[in-house]
This record gives structure tokens, sequence and C-alpha cells, in this order.
């Protein structure tokens, strides 16, 4: 007696899994997400004073950041500040820089070293 077997159709629905587990982290990912926290002109003011007194005494900023839900810490030499583009050019390291947006900065830290 020969067994009959239905193949690859039993399998058939095992396929879907890989993207029901991306799904999920994505799902996952989404519900760790913040609203962007409100800056009052005051706060603007006193980060813009610590990064001009940080980039005048060649001092480490530690630069925090709102990214899409999710916030970063940066930290490096305040290289240039941009007021045309609204853009901050930090140096992370010798000879890498990276430019950010005033309206992405929520928090500013100097190092005093």
């Amino acid at each position: 007696m020969a067994i009959r077997d239905r193949g690859k159709i039993k399998w058939q629905p095992a396929s879907f899994i890989p993207l029901a587990f991306e799904m999920q982290r994505a799902m996952f990912k989404d519900q760790e997400r913040q609203p962007k926290p409100l800056i009052n002109d005051y706060q603007a003011e006193e980060f813009d004073q610590r990064i001009c007194y940080a980039m005048e005494n060649s001092f480490v900023v530690n630069l925090t950041l709102w990214d899409d839900g999710f916030t970063k810490n940066i930290s490096g030499h305040v290289h240039y500040v941009d007021t045309i583009t609204h853009q901050i050019r930090i140096e992370l390291q010798s000879g890498k820089f990276e430019r950010i947006e005033f309206r992405n900065v929520i928090g500013v830290t100097v190092v005093d070293a």
C-alpha cells in the first residue's frame, strides 16, 4: 500500500513565518516610539549658548537627538554652525564630520575638560 502524501502543499502555510516575525519586530519597535518633546524658546536659546560656548573653547559637546521617535546621543567637537541651513557640523572623530539639524536637538551638555 502506497502512502498518499500531500507533498509540498502541507508546508505551504509555514512559508509566511519569516514575514510574520518581521512584522512582529516592526510592531514592537513602533510601540517603543516616543513623541518629540516640545522645546520652548528659552531652552532653544540655552542650547545655542551652550553650543557657542563649547565651540569657542573647543570643549566636547554631548547632543541628545530625536530621530523618528527614538533618541540617540552624539558627542564631539562643534566645528561649524550654519544659521542659513539651520545645521550644526560636529566632528565625531578626527576628520569625520556629521551634520545635524537644529530641530532634531533636544538636549545639549558641555563636557569641560
